[in-house]
C-alpha cells in the first residue's frame, strides 16, 4: 500500500472487494454484539432469534473460514500449528451450536450453553487477530482477491440458508 492510499473500517466501494481479514473481523465484530445483546435480553423470543442470528452468522463464518481462507492461509504460511488448531476450535463451536439448535431458551442449561459459545468465540478470534492475521498481512497473499472470494461464498451460503428457512 502507497503512502497515499487510505485504508477504512467502513463498507468497501462499490465494486471493490473487501480486504480479507477486515471482513472476517467485521464477522467477529457483529458475533460479539449479538451475544452482547443477547446477555442484556429478557425476552425468551428475542433470545431465540438472537441464537438463531448467531448460530448462523458462525456457521457461515466458520465454513468460509474453512473452505476458502484457511487452506490459502496454510499454503502460503507452510503453517502446521495455528490453522489445524482453528479447525479444531470449529468443531467445538459446531458441536456448542448443534446443542443450541435442539435447545430452547429457558430449558435448563441453554443460557450456560450460550455463556460458553460466547467465551469459546471470543478465545477463537482472539487467537485469530492476534497470531494469524497478522501473518496473514505480512505475507504475500492478495488480500483484496481472498476477501472477495470470501465475500462471494458467504453470499452464496446466506442465499441457501434463507431458502432453507423458506
Amino acid at each position: 500500500m502507497t503512502g497515499t492510499a487510505k485504508k477504512t473500517n467502513s463498507q468497501p466501494e462499490s465494486g471493490k472487494a473487501q480486504e480479507a481479514t477486515k471482513l472476517l473481523r467485521a464477522d467477529h465484530k457483529l458475533v460479539n454484539t449479538l451475544f452482547d445483546q443477547y446477555e442484556s435480553s429478557r425476552s425468551p423470543e428475542k433470545k431465540k432469534a438472537l441464537v438463531e442470528q448467531i448460530c448462523e452468522e458462525l456457521t457461515i463464518h466458520a465454513q468460509i473460514e474453512e473452505e476458502v481462507f484457511y487452506p490459502k492461509v496454510q499454503a502460503e504460511l507452510k503453517d502446521h500449528e495455528l490453522v489445524p488448531e482453528a479447525k479444531v476450535e470449529h468443531d467445538t463451536l459446531k458441536y456448542l451450536i448443534a446443542q443450541l439448535d435442539a435447545g430452547e431458551p429457558g430449558e435448563e442449561e441453554f443460557d450456560a450453553k450460550v455463556k460458553v459459545l460466547s467465551e469459546y468465540v471470543k478465545h477463537h478470534v482472539r487467537e485469530e487477530q492476534t497470531e494469524i492475521f497478522p501473518k496473514v498481512q505480512s505475507s504475500k497473499l492478495d488480500l483484496q482477491e481472498l476477501g472477495a472470494e470470501l465475500a462471494q461464498r458467504k453470499e452464496e451460503l446466506k442465499e441457501q440458508s434463507a431458502n432453507n428457512r423458506k
